[in-house]
Order: C-alpha cells, then sequence, then structure tokens
C-alpha cells in the first residue's frame, strides 16, 4: 500500500503522483514493488537490505539518492517476542521521498495525523527523517510503559505461583529490551551522520528534541533491563529455596515414617522375638511406634523442617 503526500501544514494524501512528493509505502505488494524500481527508480539492492529484519540503521548515497535505514518499534504476535524492531527505509533525491517499511507500522499513521494536527510543516528531507527519528523515540517509550505493565502483572502472578508460562514471558519481555536498546543506538548513530551530512543548516531545536527523546528512550530500556534482570534472579532465588522446602520436607516425612517401619521390620521377622507371648505386646510396639514418630515430629518442628 501506498500514499503520495504534500507538506501543506501537516502532510496532506493527494490521489497521484507529483514531483516533491513522499511517497510512503507499507507492506508492499507487486505492484508497489514495481512502481518504486520503474517509475521512480529506487535502488533494488536498497530494497532487498529493507527485506532483512535485522538489516542495520545506517545512511549511504547510491548515485543521486541518499539511502537511511532506522528502526521503528512494532507489535509481534510471531516466536512469542510481544514488541520487535523493523527496519524502514527512507530514500531521497531531488524532487522526491520514499519511505519504504514491509510492515504494517502504527507509528507511521501516528505520525501523519500529529503532522496534521500541529500543522507541521516538513521543510526538507532531511528534517523528514529527523521527524521520524522522533516519532521512533516517542513510539519505543510508548512499548516500554505498556512493557513495564505487563512485567508487573506477571510479577503479581508469579507472588501467587510460579508457572513456566510467566517465566517465559518475562524472559520474551528481556529479549524485547535487547531488541529496543540495539534499535534505539543505531537511530543515534544515523542521527549523528545526518547532522553531519546535511548540506543545509537544520532545526537546533527539533535535533536537541530528538536526542533528549533517543536519550530517554535508551536510558528508560536500561532501568527497565535491570529491574526485569533482578526480577528474574530473585525468582530463580525464589524457586531455589521451593525446592531445598520441599526436599527438606519429604526427607523430614520419610526419616518420621521410617522410624515405625523399622520396628515393625524387627517384629516382622519369621523367628522367636522377645515378648511375643505378652497378650499386650502389639499395642506396645503400636504405640513404641506412634511416639517414636511423634518425637521426630517434635525435633524437626523445632528446627523448622515443618
Amino acid at each position: 500500500m501506498r500514499k503520495y503526500l504534500f507538506a501543506e501544514q501537516g502532510f496532506v494524501e493527494k490521489p497521484e503522483f507529483d514531483t516533491d512528493c513522499w511517497v510512503c509505502v507499507e507492506a508492499p505488494d507487486t505492484e508497489d514493488m514495481k512502481f518504486l524500481i520503474d517509475k521512480i527508480e529506487v535502488p533494488e539492492d536498497f530494497l532487498s537490505d529493507i527485506a532483512d529484519a535485522d538489516e542495520r540503521p545506517r545512511i549511504e548515497h547510491d548515485g543521486e539518492w541518499m539511502l537511511a535505514i532506522i528502526r521503528i518499534p512494532i507489535e509481534s504476535h510471531l516466536s512469542g517476542v510481544p514488541y520487535v524492531t523493523v527496519p524502514m527505509g527512507i530514500a531521497t533525491k531531488a524532487g522526491v521521498t520514499v519511505s519504504i517499511c514491509y510492515h504494517r507500522a502504527p507509528m507511521l499513521a501516528d505520525f501523519l495525523m500529529h503532522t496534521r494536527r500541529k500543522r507541521i510543516s516538513v521543510l526538507n528531507r532531511m528534517e523528514l527523517i529527523l521527524r521520524l527519528i522522533y516519532s521512533s523515540a516517542v513510539w519505543f517509550l510508548k512499548y516500554l510503559k505498556q512493557i513495564n505493565n505487563e512485567v508487573t502483572i506477571s510479577e503479581r502472578e508469579l507472588e501467587r505461583s510460579i508457572r513456566n508460562e510467566d517465566l517465559i514471558r518475562l524472559m520474551m519481555l528481556q529479549k524485547t529490551l535487547v531488541y529496543f536498546s540495539t534499535s534505539i543506538r543505531g537511530n543515534e548513530a544515523v542521527l549523528g551522520k545526518v547532522r553531519a551530512s546535511s548540506g543545509s543548516p537544520l532545526d537546533k531545536e527539533l535535533v536537541e528534541d530528538v536526542q533528549i527523546e533517543l536519550r530517554q528512550a535508551y536510558n528508560t530500556v536500561n532501568i527497565y533491563s535491570d529491574i526485569l534482570s533482578g526480577t528474574t534472579e530473585a525468582l530463580s532465588g525464589v524457586i531455589s529455596n521451593n525446592l531445598n522446602t520441599v526436599m527438606k520436607r519429604m526427607t523430614t516425612i520419610s526419616i518420621v515414617l521410617m522410624l515405625p517401619t523399622l520396628i515393625a521390620s524387627f517384629y516382622g521377622m519369621n523367628v522367636p522375638i522377645m515378648g511375643s507371648s505378652f497378650p499386650f505386646s502389639f499395642f506396645i510396639i503400636i504405640g513404641a511406634c506412634v511416639l517414636l514418630s511423634a518425637v521426630a515430629f517434635l525435633f524437626f518442628k523445632k528446627i523448622k523442617w515443618f
């Protein structure tokens, strides 16, 4: 799906392609790819690079094209990871700017609505890249808040009972934080290259806002990652302690039951035994078994094995 967007106090969509147009392409089909290659002549190698889910953020030049790749966050329902980052390519030359993302990203629709609501006029291609990086940082922070809420819910569930599902959920959230951290650092590198390669002066306030937002997102990722690591270590300690407690109780029960079993084994031998002719010997043996078991139970209770 592609849109033809023009900067008129916010990006306005029009039905036809024209010069000074931003062609926004999401989840491209065969017709979109043919349009990009044949009509606009976007380098095919660049389109192939964006298709790689692990492609790193960068800026490079290919003839008259300036090619940039940033990473943006999206929700994921695959492999159990709730949020991932995907590459978005931005190809610009005189008179046209193209953005390509092989996934549908809520960030782009939100970015367009924001420019229209605030009546933001994007003056050049470098400013567009800056604002897209800024928007990605905002969405990183938005998803980080959701991750924090999910961690809190998982912790409450684990307080009731430790289940494998909750532990796996925390592990997947930890993996998401690693993806976020790497992508934010890559976007910071792209920001630095945009500042260095810009032929015209950039809006200093916008650049500072982007830097602050990226730094805040990176710091938040580190904080949540540390909290999640601490939580995981604490849970490992709790699991180990619970296992030790169960083993102690099982050992205690075995010892308590072993004493009457030992006495019963002696008196179960098919040989003459002292007191076997006494009429109340059975009750005396039962009483001795109960007494020894009670003494063992009280002893283990005193040392807090029960």
